[in-house]
């Protein structure tokens, strides 16, 4: 009896120490570790890959956000044309935002999952296809694919540069700036595909209107 009774509490003793050592590697060395090696090495992307202007972080680079200057009489908001607008935000959301996640809301990410041949779909593609050929000046057939559809997350920081190179002279408009500048800071801002062969040419929304702030900031100099 008194054997067993040695053996149990040796057991226990043993797995008590090894709660004790793992806890300490496992909860408190490794991920210290992991994380000084991440802020030495990539602390831009470990801190949520921010964007800052003068001094102020102003949002992530792997988040799209709104642009707007309030909202119509409806409720709907009003793009602010001075800036350059995202893809549209249309995944599915939460009860609070009615069943659609039409603000870049980070705790609804997700795509509409509505099929080409749905009706609400083809509607709101073809009303967002107007506002762009109307808004921009250009036909309806040269409006990008990115201009009326949401990305599958529903929360894609970029366009593609022929979207942003579209929208362009009108924002120049908006800022009293030469077409020209505001076509030269797109193309500093147009990344070119990942190793040269994924995915496509992309420009990063954010990152652009900050440019384009500072630039107004700066008396249109660039």
């Amino acid at each position: 009896m008194n054997n067993s009774v040695r053996n149990t509490a040796r057991l226990i003793g043993a797995g008590l120490r090894a709660l004790l050592v793992l806890t300490v590697v496992c909860g408190v060395v490794y991920p210290l570790v992991v994380t000084g090696v991440a802020q030495a090495a990539f602390p831009g992307k470990a801190n949520g890959s921010e964007v800052s202007s003068h001094g102020k972080v102003v949002g992530s680079s792997l988040i799209g956000q709104r642009y707007d200057k309030g909202k119509d009489k409806r409720g709907n908001p009003v793009p602010d044309l001075r800036f350059f607008q995202p893809r549209p935000a249309a995944g599915l959301g939460s009860n609070r935002a009615n069943g659609v996640n039409t603000g870049y809301d980070l705790q609804v990410s997700g795509a509409s999952n509505l099929g080409v041949t749905n009706t609400d779909l083809v509607k709101a593609v073809k009303e967002r296809k107007r506002w762009v050929s109307e808004t921009y000046g250009v036909p309806e057939a040269k409006v990008p694919a990115d201009a009326v559809t949401s990305s599958g997350s529903g929360l894609d920081p970029d366009i593609s540069p022929a979207y942003a190179e579209l929208q362009a002279d009108r924002v120049a408009r908006e800022n009293h700036l030469p077409g020209g500048t505001v076509r030269r800071l797109v193309e500093r801002h147009t990344d070119a595909r990942t190793l040269g062969f994924l995915g496509e040419p992309r420009v990063n929304v954010l990152e652009l209107n900050t440019a384009l702030k500072d630039l107004v900031h700066g008396g249109g100099k660039g």
